[in-house]
């Protein structure tokens, strides 16, 4: 059984309810939900209605889990990608299929854009990243590994690319080019996650082997090792100054590290089950953290105060993350649902149904107006985050 976890490494969420199994295509609007039924190019089915009015668009045409679903940067269209081997460019508009990304060879784990909006880089169980270019669909660039690459991740300037991968290697690419630039060896187990700074000089990591670790982008060199946890570390963030580093582990504990020095400075232990994921507020003062006790936490990044306990799933909640203006969360879960919340009272906004297997991804659009969520039913959805 293995984990993976989304939020702000967007990759090692939740093996542990991805069973593999291939999910055919078919329609899963019912009842309200199917009140208003629009076919675009046959691929997706947007219906406004009812209840369900915040469902905007449901993208169909994966023949498998749909394993991770990002917006472009000008928020006009999506990626999704697939355990099928494809990825998928949508309009976010419409719902309307745009593109297939056919090449990889194994299930495609991640897909995001460049922050330019300009390239796509996918990662998949095929031992390889690739670069596409945006608009065409064509790929640009084969970035091969060694082994199961898990995740690939631009910097905030884009200029530099992140793959991990399960040879316990991370590897830091010319992201126009192509071209590796360094590889960071030192971790001792495969890879769950990597995360850059805002200015991308640093970049930390995370391990099977219960470690964080940060690097220097330029040389590759090792600037700190995190250790504390007792079990694999699924997923890390710094802060938008890069002053903290946050680290959710199996063990069921969160730790807040100095982002400079590498002292611990929190260790946050209320969590009843593993800590998927955790991630900082756009200012930088919160942390949100998702877990597999059915709930999501909101914390306090100074003082390491609880401020709200995001409660009412039925499931486990495999990803959370703040809103651009850092006012909602919204946490999605093995219950089929994903939910909007107030990020300071902790109170429910909205729920979004209409899944029929665990929601595994989710992510805001630029604006904060759109949310998009990604299941192993083999469908993405893209709903309004008001009414």
């Amino acid at each position: 059984m293995r984990l993976r976890s989304w939020i702000g490494c967007e990759l090692i969420r939740c093996n542990a309810r991805l069973r593999g199994d291939a999910v055919t295509r078919r329609t899963l609007l019912t009842g309200a939900a199917a009140s208003a039924v629009i076919a675009a190019g046959g691929n997706a089915f947007a219906k406004q209605a009812g209840d369900c009015d915040r469902l905007r668009s449901v993208l169909i045409g994966h023949r498998s889990i749909v394993s991770s679903a990002a917006f472009s940067p000008d928020a006009r269209q999506i990626v999704t990608a697939s355990y099928d081997t494809t990825a998928r460019l949508w309009n976010a508009a419409t719902g309307a299929g745009l593109n297939v990304l056919n090449g990889h060879t194994d299930a495609v784990y991640s897909a995001s854009f460049s922050p330019d909006g300009k390239r796509i880089v996918t990662a998949s169980t095929d031992g390889t990243a690739r670069l596409w270019d945006a608009l065409g669909g064509s790929v640009k660039v084969l970035l091969e590994g060694r082994g199961i690459v898990r995740d690939a991740t631009f910097s905030a300037h884009g200029r530099w690319l992140a793959t991990i991968s399960d040879d316990n290697l991370a590897r830091i690419w010319d992201a126009r080019a192509g071209e590796a630039l360094s590889t960071l060896a030192g971790h001792t187990g495969g890879l769950t996650c990597a995360a850059f700074s805002g200015d991308g000089r640093r970049i930390v990591t995370t391990s099977y082997d219960a470690t964080a670790r940060l690097w220097d982008v330029g040389t590759g060199a090792t600037l700190a090792l995190l250790e504390g946890h007792q079990g694999p570390v699924w997923s890390a963030a710094l802060s938008p100054d890069g002053m903290q580093i946050v680290t959710a582990s199996m063990d069921k504990r969160v730790r807040v590290w100095n982002g400079q020095t590498a002292a611990e400075e929190a260790v946050f232990d209320r969590h009843k089950d593993q800590v998927l994921a955790a991630g900082f507020s756009p200012d930088g003062r919160s942390i949100v953290t998702a877990s597999l006790d059915g709930t999501a936490r909101v914390w306090g990044a100074a003082t390491g105060a609880s401020v709200a306990v995001l409660q009412g799933h039925a499931g486990g909640v495999l990803a959370a993350s703040f809103s651009p203006d850092g006012r909602q969360i919204v946490t999605a879960s093995s219950d089929r649902t994903a939910r909007l919340w107030h990020a300071t009272t902790g109170d429910l906004v909205a729920v979004l149904e209409g899944h029929d297997r665990p929601v595994v991804s989710t992510a805001f659009s630029s604006d904060g107006r759109r949310v998009v969520t990604a299941s192993d039913d083999g469908t993405a959805r893209i709903w309004d985050t008001r009414p």
